[in-house]
């Protein structure tokens, strides 16, 4: 009995994350609150974030992650009931997208109220000024950020194919 309840987690659990994944390679949106939180997560340990703060920070990722979800699939729904305009799927459509708008505005509020410290701002520019190699590979990593949020994981893979193919038959 507990092997066939387990089974049906683990089953559960694959396509929650389907889900996450088609999310993420179909909307550039979602591109860009998973970029944006991992920014805001690497850039949280300059400010020596209380658990209660960092517990603060990982529920606004969620909520805002989790809205873009819920926009995604009152997108999918509209589209697969409508074939042509209806006032209706617009109306669904800007009220969904209306909620991820309102959750990302106050996920900015919690970051400033967490971050919003001069002196730590500074030291961080002058981290990345006065370090060359640290500043190269911020850079480098927001250059695959960008690459990443525009063409994300198919668009990258499918790339990367595309040039593969090219070089071999070249040769």
């Amino acid at each position: 009995m507990k092997s066939k309840r387990k089974k049906r987690f683990l089953k559960s659990l694959k396509y929650a994350f389907r889900g996450v994944i088609y999310c993420i390679n179909n909307e550039r949106n979602m591109r860009i609150h998973t970029v944006a939180a991992l920014y805001v997560f690497a850039f949280s340990f300059f400010f020596e974030l209380t658990r209660t703060q960092y517990a603060l920070l990982f529920v606004t990722f969620a909520m805002v992650m989790g809205a873009e979800l819920f926009n995604t699939v009152a997108e999918e729904i509209s589209d697969m009931l409508a074939s042509s305009f209806h006032p209706v799927v617009r109306i669904i459509k800007d009220l969904a997208a209306g909620a991820v708008l309102v959750f990302a505005g106050f996920a900015v509020g919690v970051g400033l109220c967490l971050f919003w410290r001069p002196v730590v701002l500074l030291s961080i520019v002058r981290l990345f000024l006065y370090n060359p190699l640290y500043l190269c590979a911020l850079v480098l990593v927001t250059a695959a950020g960008m690459v990443y949020i525009l063409l994300g994981p198919v668009g990258i893979r499918d790339t990367l194919h595309r040039n593969k193919n090219k070089k071999s038959n070249q040769k």
